[in-house]
């Protein structure tokens, strides 16, 4: 099992947990925290059936770590004009482009603050489960700086423009409960619920049929940049390979022996 210094890594069973667990940074995603993240996940895509990704202690993430920027490694030589962008290209991009490509469903379990990048990670889970104490943050012009880690996208595909542009420009908090009328995230739970209900949700997906969960989660993905006629095609595609695998097989026979189906992730 790999040490981590930033985040924590356990299993339960099927179901991968990862964690942010820096809390004297209010578990900031600082490159160090990116680059453990990105290996957590490549664990979890060989070892689980579905992933939740959640924060310890006070807060889900408070977004980029500012007050580490350079300890993180150089990528750019030191007379260089200053590029923002650069750590982008390098450890937030690949790290949300992750979890967006995972191979099975993810969960973001959001406790407290997340803001930032820290909003944008707990934005692409699959499911995304609010504790009340929640509160999602683009806070970059609070530091003139502008919203990253695929916030842009996300917001505009799941609120719209008028919403992401209040979001973004105003950089105010957005309640858990105003989240969720939004439409932002899935559910609102008591903090002490949080665990068990993303948890609960995950046993219902690690037991599932996982070939056609991902391939699912992988079409509806697609859909929110392809035309009609594309996500056609794709639906088609996964179809022919879903139906393909040992758990249609036994969902069929469940069906017709009117049982419970006893999937085996095949």
């Amino acid at each position: 099992m790999a040490k981590y210094e930033k985040i924590s890594y356990e299993r339960d069973g099927d179901i991968a947990i990862i964690a942010f667990d820096d809390d004297k940074t209010l578990n900031a995603c600082g490159v160090d925290t990116a680059i453990e993240l990105l290996h957590a996940l490549e664990v979890a895509a060989k070892e689980a059936r579905c992933t939740i990704l959640t924060g310890k202690g006070r807060g889900f993430c408070s977004g980029a770590n500012l007050g580490g920027m350079g300890s993180g490694p150089s990528v750019a030589h030191p007379e260089s004009q200053p590029d923002a962008g650069r750590a982008l290209d390098a450890f937030y991009n690949p790290l949300v482009t992750a979890i967006r490509e995972h191979p099975h469903p993810v969960i973001t379990a959001v406790n407290g603050a997340a803001a930032g990048v820290g909003c944008a990670i707990g934005l692409m889970g699959d499911l995304v489960i609010a504790g009340k104490s929640a509160y999602f943050l683009q806070a970059f012009r609070r530091i003139g700086l502008v919203p990253d880690g695929g916030s842009t996208y996300l917001l505009v595909k799941t609120i719209g423009r008028v919403r992401a542009m209040e979001m973004a420009l105003l950089g105010e908090k957005l309640p858990a409960e105003t989240a969720l009328q939004w439409g932002l995230v899935n559910r609102v739970v008591d903090d002490a619920k949080l665990m068990e209900t993303a948890k609960e949700l995950a046993v219902k997906l690690a037991t599932g049929p996982t070939v056609a969960l991902s391939l699912a989660r992988r079409c509806i993905w697609d859909a929110c940049d392809d035309d009609f006629g594309t996500a056609l095609h794709n639906e088609r595609v996964a179809q022919r390979d879903a139906g393909r695998t040992e758990d249609f097989r036994e969902g069929v026979t469940a069906f017709l022996q009117k049982r419970p189906a006893e999937f085996k992730g095949k």
